[in-house]
């Protein structure tokens, strides 16, 4: 799995990390099998996969079909999606503020730029999916507007 050197007061190492369920890690370590029980349960990090279905996000500056609802809809309600993998760097609105179209949402660093996510839709914002900090997915859900 991975390989290490450690030099631990001036005695060398060897580490190799063979496998890890839960939290308990089976090592080699200069040959000699050793399982080593960690404080915590290791979370898996979250990856890209590398097939994935196309996810179309709402924010779409030019979207090709028009966003119309039921009559007896409530209207403005929905969701705002990330539009490519990233790091959300700013929320510039908080649950209850009234957003209209073209506002400035949040603020998401993807591929060393920042790209300001953008309302859709005018309404209150109802829920906010993620913080500041957070690594996101394209089509996951950022904000849902009610």
């Amino acid at each position: 799995m991975r390989k290490f050197k450690f030099n631990i007061q001036g005695n060398q190492f060897e580490i190799e990390v063979i496998s890890i369920e839960e939290n308990i890690a089976e090592m080699l370590v200069n040959g000699q099998t050793i399982h080593v029980e960690v404080d915590k349960t290791l979370a898996q990090t979250k990856t890209p996969r590398l097939m994935r279905t196309p996810a179309i996000p709402s924010t779409d500056s030019s979207p090709s079909s028009l966003k119309t609802s039921h009559p007896g809809a409530p209207k403005g309600s929905g969701t705002i999606k990330s539009p490519l993998p990233g790091t959300i760097i700013a929320i510039h609105v908080r649950k209850g503020d009234v957003v209209r179209i073209g506002q400035k949402l949040i603020t998401l660093e993807a591929m060393k730029m920042e790209n300001d996510i953008k309302s859709d839709k005018e309404g209150t914002i109802a829920d906010i999916r993620v913080n500041q900090g957070d690594n996101v997915m394209e089509g996951d859900i950022l904000i849902s507007v009610a």
